[in-house]
């Protein structure tokens, strides 16, 4: 089988000797894989910043395909049927499971990210077969009215700008800030707007970047010293409602904390990794500021997702830039890397 596989920083390549998948639990399927992508998540591992992360990973965690196989009791699977899996995997059926917190599930992973999230790896969707553990969880059925790449960014990227949004708390006529306009930023904008945001904010240092946020409907900034001030003009000197942080990094985190309004909340999205952020506690507690932290939950969000997406509400694939062969999938790495790509979307 023919997959991208990891060996070290910035050395990503397409392997042909790869081992097939096969169903190995009764819950499992075998995927074809249709569509996947490349996130700005598979880019830390691709930048050397994982230091555990173990060469020959097959990476990608968001992937659209064709059921192949199944187990005998991932029930409500059948070969031949569309479906888009969610990045996390979760068994479904413990208490936090239960509660909608897959991420929180004893036996959560993350596909194509070794034991980064969880404690085993499980292969990932930049290939031409998937094995998907917990199927009937973790899979979505495509309806015949969507197509796979309007499909496929509810498994990560979509789901998680939405959280972020929701995690806000946006409401009707709110004031939202978004920092960051990669692909889960403007997920996030939208979501934003869905939620009947009144206006929309969008902060982020590429002008292409800023030129998507701007065609979605919002005022665009770029950081600077006279960002602050240009945003409590348009807030009248308060700020945003709500500040939707979609970049993972201190800094951006603490632009956020300084934007938004006293009383307003901050929702972080961004894959933060810091052990070391000097958090401003003077200015949150005098702000009586609301911080919280969200991942995205495909399992939890995709039925809200796909009803927006059919009834024409909502169409992700504004984000994609790029569309390449699963063969030209190092390029797509250099392409997102640099910064010229926003979405890579690989075809096997």
């Amino acid at each position: 089988m023919r997959a991208l596989r990891w060996h070290g920083a910035y050395r990503v390549a397409i392997d042909d000797d790869v081992p097939a998948p096969r169903v190995e639990q009764p819950r499992d399927a075998v995927v074809r894989v249709v569509r996947s992508a490349i996130c700005g998540t598979d880019l830390h591992p691709y930048r050397g910043e994982m230091d555990t992360f173990t060469p020959g990973t097959v990476t990608g965690h968001e992937f659209t395909g064709v059921v192949e196989a199944v187990g005998p009791e991932a029930h409500g699977l059948r070969p031949g049927d569309r479906v888009v899996a969610s990045d996390v995997i979760a068994c479904g059926r413990c208490r936090a499971c239960g509660l909608g917190h897959h991420y929180q599930c004893p036996q959560v992973a993350l596909f194509g990210y070794d034991t980064v999230v969880g404690d085993h790896a499980v292969p990932g969707g930049h290939a031409e077969y998937v094995r998907v553990p917990f199927a009937d969880t973790v899979l979505h059925p495509i309806p015949d009215d969507v197509g796979d790449e309007r499909a496929l960014l509810i498994g990560d990227v979509l789901a998680t700008g939405y959280a972020c949004a929701v995690g806000a708390g946006v409401r009707p006529g709110d004031t939202v800030a978004v920092v960051g306009c990669g692909p889960v930023g403007l997920m996030a904008l939208e979501a934003a707007w869905i939620l009947g945001a009144g206006r929309v904010l969008a902060v982020d240092p590429l002008e292409r970047r800023r030129k998507i946020a701007a065609g979605r409907g919002a005022d665009t900034f770029a950081p600077g010293d006279d960002l602050r001030g240009l945003i409590a003009d348009l807030t009248e000197g308060q700020g945003p409602d709500a500040v939707l942080e979609a970049v993972g990094t201190d800094t951006a985190l603490l632009t956020a904390l300084d934007l938004v309004r006293p009383r307003g909340t901050v929702c972080a999205v961004g894959a933060h990794a810091s052990d070391a952020m000097p958090l401003p506690t003077r200015t949150a507690f005098a702000k009586e500021l609301t911080l919280r932290f969200a991942v995205g939950d495909p399992i939890a969000e995709r039925d809200t997702l796909m009803r927006l997406i059919r009834g024409g509400r909502l169409d992700p694939t504004f984000v994609i830039s790029h569309r390449l062969s699963l063969a030209e999938a190092p390029r797509g790495f250099r392409l997102f890397d640099s910064g010229e790509a926003d979405k890579v979307v690989l075809i096997p």
